[in-house]
């Protein structure tokens, strides 16, 4: 009986000190660790694709959104201003400053205008009313104060609105000829006057076009890898002091690295025939045998191409764009005849760490092409 009991003894010791051994032990924290290694490892390439994705993903968002603004802008481009007597003007803003050349879209105005972006981009000035008067305007009956603009009917103007007094222009509008403007407001409406502030004096016999209360004058530029605009009616746009200042020169779309712009015009040697067969950067007339005149320069660009880079926000270790980015306008003689305006990226010295979308378009400026073939163009 005794032994019996002694010998389950030691069976129930030993079978309660049972357990792993030291090299289990070790052999089990090594597959573990290999685990975790592989865990971590699969995750950091799926968190690298992830970011990847959702920056090319961000990218992609933000040059649509941007390109479809701007498209927007220039396709109402010109309105209330598409006049031959008008185009070309100077034009002084209520803020004082001055446009050197009114048209419904200037590529790189001076500087003195649109201050540059960043190197090797772009800037666009827009300029568009939103009145419903005459796009010919209203003829000025003779005028006894440069306050006062005598007209046959006003029923077409309000107080507020932003008004653009013009002289008697010349017989033959494709004559060379220089005239400064001042974008007026109605501060008052009667049965056949408007008065302005601050008016200008001899405009009798000329025209009054009415831009409306909310007329449209805007510039664009790349700043700091942004899209950003400045509005012109409310800022000094052309102060170079201000381009840093973000309440002024607004971030409408971020990651876009460049924008690339050309006009589409008839180039045409003889008349005017409106069709685009040319796109390069000169407002000019580029042929001596046109009329010399640069309204007719302006009259004859009824297209604008444009490009926007957007750059993914996700830095790589090593170069994955081995060359910059091309479109429509990256070659020269497309279609014959045009610039060439490539993209360059290399005035940053990592350009080539990341990855890039272009987002082109040819956009008709409609109020010039409504305007139709100017007969002394």
């Amino acid at each position: 009986m005794l032994s019996r009991l002694y010998h389950h003894h030691r069976t129930s010791a030993g079978q309660r000190q049972a357990g792993f051994s030291l090299v289990e032990i070790v052999v089990a924290l090594v597959i573990g660790m290999l685990g975790m290694i592989v865990i971590m490892q699969v995750f950091g390439v799926f968190e690298g694709q992830k970011r990847s994705t959702s920056s090319g993903n961000e990218a992609q968002n933000n040059g649509a959104i941007a390109l479809a603004g701007l498209q927007r802008d220039i396709q109402q481009s010109g309105y209330g201003i598409s006049d031959l007597n008008l185009l070309a003007c100077g034009l002084t803003l209520p803020s004082g400053a001055t446009l050197t050349d009114l048209a419904p879209v200037t590529i790189n105005p001076a500087a003195a205008v649109v201050p540059l972006g960043d190197t090797n981009t772009d800037t666009l000035l827009v300029v568009y009313g939103n009145g419903n008067n005459s796009v010919l305007g209203s003829v000025i009956g003779t005028q006894s104060a440069n306050t006062v603009y005598p007209l046959t009917t006003t029923i077409e103007f309000t107080a507020a609105d932003r008004v653009i007094a013009r002289p008697v222009a010349t017989s033959n509008p494709a004559l060379a000829r220089t005239c400064s403007l001042t974008l007026d407001t109605v501060s008052a409406v009667a049965t056949s006057s408007v008065t302005v502030a601050p008016g200008v004096a001899g405009v009798t016999n000329g025209q009054l076009y009415d831009l409306g209360a909310a007329p449209v004058v805007r510039a664009y530029a790349i700043r700091s890898g942004n899209l950003t605009v400045c509005n012109y009616m409310a800022n000094n746009c052309g102060n170079a002091a201000l381009i840093t200042n973000s309440a002024v020169w607004v971030p409408i779309a971020n990651g876009i690295v460049s924008m690339k712009a050309q006009y589409g015009k008839d180039s045409t040697t003889a008349a005017m025939v409106g069709i685009v067969d040319k796109y390069d950067q000169a407002s000019a007339v580029p042929a001596a045998a046109q009329s010399t005149s640069s309204q007719c320069g302006w009259a004859r660009i009824s297209a604008v191409r444009i490009a926007l880079v957007a750059r993914s926000g996700q830095y790589s270790s090593t170069a994955v764009t081995t060359s910059a980015p091309s479109w429509a306008g990256t070659s020269a003689n497309n279609p014959a005849g045009s610039a060439a305006n490539p993209i360059v990226l290399s005035a940053d010295t990592n350009w080539q760490r990341y990855r890039y979308k272009v987002f082109e378009t040819t956009i008709p400026i409609r109020n010039i092409v409504w305007m139709g073939v100017q007969s002394t163009c």
